[in-house]
């Protein structure tokens, strides 16, 4: 790392904090007893005002605002912990010579001082590099660190006052591994509380390279900063040493169903009518406290009434990620579709079109982070393999909710709908041969996704809830029969091919259904991993019960997995014809990207491998091929007419 002297540090840090999206808008002094307004006296009420006194039976108390189904859930850690704990955890990524750190202190008390520090470890001394202020509400605190080293790992720990501190690792880029590991997680339930040392034990074993949470991290809804570090506690121990990402789903931000619809207020109590329940100030710190941590978002411009937003990329060991906001732009059910079930986001009519719900101007991940997802996936700059993550799933992949016996037809809170903005979201993951990690749906499922025809779509990995007290769900058909193309040799009777309730084509590989939801060690819950291998192109999609053991192997698993599939597999399209094999000469992995000329249709764009790229194409007319360094830009042949693979010919191209 190039030597940084603490005046450069600080000045460096406190300049990029606030030029960031998630920039920290709170007070730093200003301990106002409710922050929020006296609208909402509730909101984050056991870390504002005078916090220490109110101790266990406050928390108790509190634990009835939250509106989560069933059940409340029990009583939060308390915060009154002794002045050389104050820092609980940290969390961090590191990207393009910036990084960025996200330290949670347990609430701070009068007179004590509302800063944070930052020290590396070099040549075995402790160096102070950054120091930081800790924000109110929420006491966080972010340090941004410029010309950062890649290529070396850093201790590094966070101090609070003469004697807080908590300490970690700050992971070099592993590009000289082949295998990069993402721990795929989601749904922690805050009814379940205590540390998660079966879950903690297995993902050190595993050691991955990413952390990715999904959502959902606490279900205190309107108790966040104690929720988020009672999560951190449950986690630190794998936070502290590699970098992390996690996107705040529904009930971080205090909703049972979240349709963000641009960042406009919601008038009803079930949020169907589009937009956030609460205070903008309350949505913009629990952001801020979860995400801020991730690369400068791609397009900072808040939404409506100044909600910031995050969506961003992120590479690591060669992979590069796409992180959505899947829920921000996506419009509410209430008043824009006619209602056919129980609740707004409920279809339970057999007789029903799916047709009648795929109307015109209806939102999901909006027009910016489409056009994200475009511009993502043609520029290949660091990346060999790509992977999409985001809070929920492209299809509604279940039938039962919350009971066995509760069969619901259509739930709209899934990324199947509206269905043909879902279309496009997947179009432009298949155009990058990417994959998609979720979380959010309490089941366990790995699946093709089809846009026109089954099969055509990338493949999707949702996680299995990591602590499911919440809510069951199970994938179970009606006539109980396999699918059209069913897995061949999986242990699971309902594979194969599958419209869901809203229409959406999605082939299924393998789900994880609850056995018995009363019993802890039976609900179904636990992790995924997902094993990125760079030279055989290929992707292994791990499915982790909370209490195995990881030491046992594959028998471990959730029976189904671990299921392997090709990158280019992602592209499912029926091929009708092969391009000239291109053979590449002095740079021999470019980016290669196929159009097809009637449509104007960008078919693809990868990274070759070996010194050669063979495209296939899935139409008769003529097609241009464009070649690049990184993105597609240096050299063009067009006019390209299909023929079979053996009668494609060669092309040389010289870079």
């Amino acid at each position: 790392m190039t030597p940084i002297n603490r005046r450069t540090a600080i000045k460096l840090t406190a300049a990029g904090v606030g030029a960031l999206a998630l920039k920290p808008v709170a007070s730093f002094a200003q301990a106002t007893p409710q922050p929020f307004g006296a609208e909402f006296p509730e909101l984050d009420s056991l870390a504002t005002g005078e916090w220490w006194t109110k101790g266990t039976g406050a928390a108790a108390a509190g634990k009835s605002k939250n509106k989560g189904k069933g059940q409340p859930p029990p009583p939060p850690p308390l915060m009154d912990v002794p002045r050389d704990q104050v820092v609980a955890f940290a969390l961090y990524t590191q990207q393009g010579g910036v990084m960025k750190m996200t330290a949670q202190l347990f609430p701070l008390k009068p007179g004590e001082p509302l800063e944070a520090r930052l020290e590396v470890q070099r040549d075995g001394a402790w160096i102070e590099i950054a120091q930081a202020k800790v924000l109110y509400p929420g006491w966080d605190a972010h340090f941004r660190v410029e010309r950062w080293d890649a290529t070396k790992d850093v201790p590094y720990r966070v101090r609070h006052g003469a004697k807080a501190m908590f300490d970690g690792l700050i992971r070099r880029d592993p590009l000289d591994k082949n295998e990069i590991v993402v721990a795929n997680m989601s749904c922690n339930s805050s009814r379940t509380s205590g540390q998660r040392p079966e879950i903690i034990d297995n993902l050190k074993a595993q050691n991955p390279d990413l952390l990715f949470f999904a959502g959902d991290q606490t279900y205190r809804h309107t108790e966040h900063t104690v929720g988020w570090i009672e999560f951190g506690l449950q986690f630190r121990d794998v936070l502290r040493d590699r970098p992390s990402v996690c996107i705040p789903d529904d009930h971080d931000v205090g909703h049972g169903n979240l349709w963000g619809e641009n960042g406009k207020r919601c008038q009803r109590a079930d949020g169907a009518d589009g937009g956030y329940f609460y205070p903008v100030d309350y949505v913009n710190q629990v952001q801020r406290q979860q995400s801020w941590n991730l690369p400068d978002p791609v397009d900072p411009a808040p939404v409506e009434r100044g909600i910031t937003v995050y969506f961003t990329r992120l590479r690591i060991g060669g992979v590069d990620f796409a992180i959505l906001e899947d829920r921000k732009f996506k419009s509410g059910p209430f008043g824009k579709i006619p209602e056919m079930g129980p609740r707004p986001d409920h279809i339970n009519d057999p007789a029903y079109d799916p047709k009648t719900v795929d109307l015109p101007g209806l939102q999901l991940l909006g027009a910016r982070q489409e056009k994200f997802l475009r511009d993502w996936g043609q520029d290949w700059a660091e990346a060999e393999m790509k992977c999409v993550l985001s809070a929920t799933a492209f299809c509604g992949a279940v039938h039962m909710h919350g009971k066995r016996d509760n069969r619901l037809l259509a739930d709209l809170d899934c990324n199947g709908w509206p269905q043909t903005p879902r279309n496009r979201a997947l179009e432009e993951i298949r155009r990058a041969w990417a994959v998609h990690l979720c979380g959010d749906q309490h089941l366990a499922v790995v699946v093709k996704s089809g846009i026109k025809e089954f099969g055509d779509g990338p493949y999707a990995f949702t996680s299995p809830a990591l602590v499911n007290t919440i809510y069951g769900r199970w994938w179970h058909p009606l006539d109980e029969k396999a699918g059209p193309n069913p897995v061949s040799g999986s242990p699971l009777p309902w594979t194969g091919d599958f419209k869901d309730g809203l229409g959406n084509k999605l082939s299924m590989m393998a789900y994880a259904n609850p056995p018995d939801v009363a019993d802890e060690k039976q609900r179904a819950d636990g992790y995924g991993i997902a094993r990125f291998d760079k030279r055989k192109r290929t992707i292994t999609f791990e499915c982790w019960p909370r209490f195995s053991d990881a030491k046992q192997g594959a028998k471990a698993q959730f029976p189904g997995w671990p299921i392997t599939v090709a990158m280019e597999a992602n592209d499912g399209r029926k091929i009708t014809g092969w391009l000239p094999e291109l053979v590449f000469v002095g740079a021999p992995n470019p980016v290669v990207q196929v159009i097809e000329e009637a449509t104007g249709d960008i078919l693809y764009t990868v990274r070759a491998q070996g010194g050669r790229f063979h495209p296939r194409v899935y139409s008769t007319g003529k097609h241009t091929i464009k070649i690049g360094a990184n993105k597609p830009t240096t050299q063009t042949f067009a006019g390209l007419q299909p023929k079979p693979k053996t009668e494609s010919g060669q092309q040389a191209v010289k870079l």
